[in-house]
């Protein structure tokens, strides 16, 4: 069990010893002491529960104290300040967590608490116009971190992008193809309104013309459509696959017109009385279902707007039986998210299975300066010219450095230098200088046992208290980061590790003239490196032996 866990059940106990109901604990944590005079660990949740009590927080914080005091690993704990419980550790406790560590090692972080439990993520989702931006290549990290911490935490995940190939956005895109078709040609034409005007749309009518001749002019903007989506893909996939990205099943808006589901969610909706013809349009209800608005499932012109698919999509999502579903969209999506989940609700469904991360925009920074970006202009950058700019564990850990929900200025020049204010240079550099002591003790002789054959109550140094408790918190970090969908915990507690581990470096050797005090050295850095690796790991961030 991990330490922060132990300690977390002991004052839990502790608070319903003093009369609170286990369901009426409120959230707490315990956190990391900064001070060596005040523990090893602490918390506050003394503040949170006083009241309820009749109690000061003082009050309520020399009662856990007493409670926890002598319960493994407490030696002792004690109320400090207006109400803080501080937690002293008993020292075994030190190495039983490098054994840990040493004996568990890829292992070392991993929950089963998702296990038996099914969950549909769904991410990227771009539609096939145009190849990966930068901002899709932040939903793409987002997706791909969280599904690898969910699945540590025994979650059943399946990955799935959905897109739609059909409507007035398709249409434009073959327009534009045929119109580059032609202008390859050497005819003359028009491109139409709007058109996609990238590169990529030159590329695409120049390889339908080595495929199939330059006959193709009398407009057959199906067959244009086809092969655009079809090149896009490629591309799609392709740029996935240099992240390390492999959906499991790619899911065609489509197929949900051919199949009929759209007209089985109007005609459900419409025994409910929740929809209603107005102006021509079909409407759906949503203001009987706590809305703002009601808002068109149907336009005048009997094609769907986005809602109605949105629905009968994450209809499907619950018939094909999974437990949670998540989707990680972009902002831009933040008005439509209700009404789909009102949409959810209406057909009786349990809204709270669906899980919605929303992530801001990404600006790219170059030399000081915000790079303007446009889709429909073809001024951005995509993300294969990004991950060739500045590599491609730059391009992850750097998409992971804000939470979901804020804007993201992505600084390339940061990105590509090799220094310690690049924190993905900086992280990754702690691993391979790691990497090179471990080779070092090889060359000199030391003798390297497992943490079970090592003396480590020799690591007394303040500094390798720190590391030592700073590894502790590893496995609550995963377990946080999989409840709260918060994957950008990982990059930043690994920049702490490493911070703490180059503090050790310059402070202390770890080939000394003492053997035994040595072997634990080597056992202490041995488990800092399968720390960083486990947590770089599950963000798809390499781990080098050397820089």
């Amino acid at each position: 069990m991990a330490v922060k866990t132990a300690l977390r059940e002991i004052v839990f106990d502790a608070i319903c010893q003093l009369g609170i109901a286990a369901e009426d604990v409120p959230p707490f944590d315990i956190d990391v002491s900064r001070v060596e005079e005040h523990g090893d660990f602490t918390t506050n949740v003394a503040f949170l529960i006083a009241p309820g009590l009749g109690l000061t927080p003082r009050e309520a914080a020399s009662r856990i104290a007493t409670f926890a005091t002598g319960r493994n690993p407490v030696a002792r704990a004690e109320a400090a300040g207006a109400g803080f419980v501080n937690l002293f550790l008993d020292r075994s406790w030190l190495s039983e967590l490098v054994k840990t560590i040493d004996r568990e090692g890829e292992g070392y972080g991993a929950w089963d608490f998702g296990r038996g439990t099914t969950v549909l993520l769904e991410y990227v989702s771009s539609n096939p116009t145009g190849p990966l931006t930068v901002g899709h290549g932040r939903q793409a990290v987002l997706g791909e971190s969280l599904a690898c911490i969910l699945e540590r935490c025994g979650y059943d995940v399946t990955r799935e992008y959905y897109f739609n190939n059909m409507g007035a956005q398709m249409r434009l895109l073959a327009e534009s193809v045929y119109c580059r078709y032609r202008q390859v040609m050497g005819e003359e034409a028009v491109f139409p309104e709007g058109g996609y005007e990238g590169e990529y749309i030159v590329d695409i009518a120049r390889e339908i013309r080595g495929q199939r001749g330059g006959h193709l002019t009398d407009g057959d903007l199906e067959l244009f459509k086809r092969d655009a989506e079809a090149a896009i893909f490629r591309n799609i996939r392709s740029t996935l696959a240099r992240l390390g990205i492999v959906f499991d099943v790619f899911y065609n808006e489509n197929s949900l017109h051919d199949s009929g589901k759209l007209t089985e969610v109007l005609n459900e909706l419409a025994g409910k009385d929740l929809t209603y013809e107005k102006d021509g349009a079909l409407w759906f209800k949503a203001t009987d279902l706590g809305e703002e608005n009601d808002r068109v499932v149907v336009k005048g012109t009997g094609e769907p707007t986005y809602l109605l698919p949105d629905i009968a999509y994450h209809r499907e999502k619950y018939n094909r039986g999974f437990s949670t579903m998540i989707d990680v969209l972009g902002a831009d999506h933040h008005g439509q998210v209700p009404y789909v989940l009102a949409g959810i609700r209406a057909l009786d469904l349990d809204a709270e299975r669906v899980k919605v991360l929303l992530h801001q925009f990404v600006t790219l920074v170059s030399e000081g300066k915000r790079i303007r970006m446009s889709t429909r202009k073809a001024a951005f950058v995509t993300l294969d010219e990004l991950i060739d700019e500045v590599g491609v564990d730059a391009v992850k850990f750097f998409f992971l450095l804000r939470k979901a929900s804020a804007h993201l200025d992505f600084d390339i020049e940061l990105a590509k230098r090799e220094s310690d204010e690049n924190p993905v240079y900086y992280v990754q550099y702690a691993h391979a200088r790691i990497s090179s002591i471990l080779q070092h003790a090889g060359r000199v002789g030391v003798e390297v046992v497992p943490g079970s054959s090592a003396d480590l109550s020799l690591l007394t140094e303040p500094e390798e208290t720190i590391l030592i408790k700073w590894m502790a918190r590893f496995p609550d970090i995963v377990r946080r980061s999989a409840e709260t969908l918060e994957p950008h915990r990982i990059p930043f507690y690994l920049m702490d590790l490493a911070a703490h581990f180059h503090n050790y470096y310059h402070r202390h050797r770890v080939v000394t003239d003492e053997a035994l005090l040595t072997q634990a050295r080597v056992v202490l850095v041995k488990c800092v490196a399968q720390v960083l690796r486990n947590g770089l790991s599950l963000i798809g961030v390499s781990a080098p032996e050397s820089m």
